[in-house]
């Protein structure tokens, strides 16, 4: 009975964690149906007319392409620079080695506002413009660190002894890569790209301060948001947002499995060849 009884105490108390994570967003996408422009409750009907008043907004467009150019290309540059420190610290040895993860993991933790700040005051500095590029170099300083924590953990999963073996069996480097870590790391990695895509999309703290003029979807949202002519569009808007943002972080979590689709497909390559 302690069993039952706990399961559905369990049950009940995730239900209502879920009910407060996910009631507002509902909520938003609800009213992005709203053929009013006021929100009230009940919604007096339905229409998918403000979703062509969004589409056909100059500005929302303009800030959507913004939005998925910095989001690529910090991606970009999350997965090179991640990876790249995730081996480093996990292959070798050296002095300071446990500071440096440290310093890798922290800018996750501090509150945006501080990074952005840092980052705006080193730009007035140093006498940098704000561009896309301002915006990429701030996303990156966090979301390498989902990439780096990605591959990281998959490596301390992974056997070392893999590429060793497959270099005693005769292997180049590059069939070591494509039949040994790939297959290890490339749901890692892809999920890990996926993170920092969708991190990078809906950030609007740092963007705030690297931006300058420069619009993001989030940013758009935030400047409409006080206009109330415009609540229904920013309703769409805030309802796209959350569904590519939702998105990504639903693959990331398939892929991290370890029966995740790239995995699978990765195994069956090694096994034909």
């Amino acid at each position: 009975m302690e069993r039952r009884g706990t399961r559905i105490g369990l049950g009940v108390w995730s239900a209502l964690v879920i009910a407060f994570l996910w009631i507002p967003l509902v909520i938003i996408a609800v009213y992005a149906f709203n053929s009013s422009n006021i929100q009230s409750w009940p919604i007096p009907g339905w229409t998918l007319h403000w979703f062509r008043v969004a589409w056909h907004n100059p500005d929302a467009r303009s800030s959507f392409e913004l939005s998925v150019k910095v989001g690529a290309a910090t991606t970009g540059i999350a997965l090179a620079l991640g990876s790249m420190a995730a081996f480093a610290i996990h292959r070798f040895r050296f002095f300071g080695r446990e500071s440096i993860s440290f310093l890798l993991v922290l800018p996750i933790a501090l509150p945006g506002i501080i990074t952005g700040m840092a980052l705006n005051s080193f730009y007035v500095f140093a006498g940098i413009g704000f561009s896309i590029w301002t915006i990429v170099i701030g996303h990156a300083t966090f979301c390498v660190v989902l990439v780096y924590n990605n591959v990281l953990a998959r490596l301390r999963r992974s056997s070392s002894s893999l590429i060793e073996a497959s270099q005693d069996l005769g292997a180049d480097g590059w069939q070591t890569f494509r039949f040994v870590v790939w297959p290890v790391l490339s749901t890692a990695l892809v999920a890990g790209g996926l993170l920092a895509f969708a991190l990078s999309f809906d950030e609007v703290v740092v963007t705030t301060f690297t931006a300058g003029a420069q619009s993001t979807l989030p940013i758009f949202i935030l400047d409409n948001l006080r206009q109330g002519q415009q609540l229904p569009v920013v309703n769409v808007v805030a309802f796209f947002v959350i569904v590519v943002t939702v998105i990504p972080v639903a693959l990331a979590q398939r892929l991290m499995r370890d029966t995740g689709v790239l995995r699978r497909a990765a195994t069956a390559s090694v096994t034909t060849e």
